[in-house]
């Protein structure tokens, strides 16, 4: 396990930030960390870095309990920018990159690398507050992953920028977790969690309130539905004997289902066959929640049950 977060908790006076909360992250892997406004997304990131030490609970990095030391190897991209604005931006990043342990020679070599591969090469000598809201945020990507750093923080990374610089950035992330960084990713943006992600973590009133790869929290929150599509409409008791139909939709020469599985003992292979022979199947595809429908549907939940 590369990072092991065991049942740290944190209070502010009277407040609970985190309670209990537990995440395994194994390395190579990249953790989307989800959850509404004030959940403790943030307390936790800072839990991790060392900006503010937890209560109670434990963090481990390889087995060992979490130093100083493995903290130099974080990068950290926070949602607040924390560039200085007056500040050359070549000049910054070798400063950033040194305080994290590099020789300045070695900033500077990794300097002009990002720059170069981000396409900012010509605003090397600009300071900061002459870039534009989305160069001054792939310009703080780069002062988090300079370092070449063993855990990535992000913190809504694709913030201020357009489409085309965040699939640059995506491209990044995939790239840095393929040579070996483990990465969590803290956003609201539901289609890159399913892009990026192997497993998620979401909080929700400082408690982890649901966690797994990808794969198995959209296999928890399936609800039997699927889409038929066949080229006739006779025999149709045979669809309701089995399922709930929720429409139905001609297009062309073909008719276009959306069903949902009823309670019952046929497994959906023996379903199928008999639906073959009634139709002509075009195709029958089951039909998967978005980590956007998932995220809404937990979080109001799990506020349903702690107001009643």
């Amino acid at each position: 396990m590369f990072l092991y977060i065991n049942k740290i908790t944190k209070a502010f006076g009277h407040k609970a930030a985190l309670q209990d909360v537990t995440i395994e992250i194994e390395q190579r892997n990249t953790l989307g960390l989800l959850g509404p406004n004030g959940a403790g997304k943030t307390t936790l990131i800072r839990s991790i870095t060392g900006i503010s030490l937890p209560d109670s609970g434990q963090i481990s990095m390889n087995g060992a309990s979490i130093t100083e030391e493995d903290r130099r190897q974080i990068g950290y991209l926070p949602e607040e920018r924390g560039l200085y604005p007056e500040m050359r931006i070549g000049e910054q990043l070798v400063y950033l990159a040194q305080l994290k342990g590099m020789s300045r020679r070695e900033a500077r070599r990794e300097c002009d690398f990002w720059l170069e591969r981000l396409t900012l090469s010509s605003r090397k000598e600009s300071r900061t507050n002459e870039l534009s809201k989305g160069m001054q945020q792939k310009i703080q990507f780069i002062s988090a992953v300079i370092h070449k750093p063993r855990l990535l923080i992000l913190d809504e990374p694709f913030s201020g920028l357009d489409p085309i610089n965040a699939e640059i950035i995506k491209k990044e992330i995939l790239r840095l977790k393929k040579e070996g960084t483990t990465i969590i990713l803290s956003t609201h943006d539901m289609e890159s969690v399913e892009e990026l992600c192997d497993k998620v973590a979401l909080i929700n009133q400082s408690r982890i309130i649901l966690d797994g790869t990808i794969h198995q929290v959209k296999d928890r929150y399936k609800r039997g539905e699927f889409l038929l599509k066949t080229r006739n409409t006779e025999n149709t008791s045979v669809i309701s004997d089995y399922f709930s139909i929720l429409s139905v939709m001609t297009k062309g020469d073909f008719i276009e289902w959306r069903i949902e599985k009823k309670e019952t003992k046929m497994d959906n292979n023996s379903f199928i066959k008999e639906l073959m022979r009634h139709f002509q199947i075009i195709s029958i595809e089951e039909q998967t929640p978005s980590m956007n429908d998932i995220f809404l549907l937990a979080v109001k939940n799990e506020n349903s049950n702690n107001h009643e």
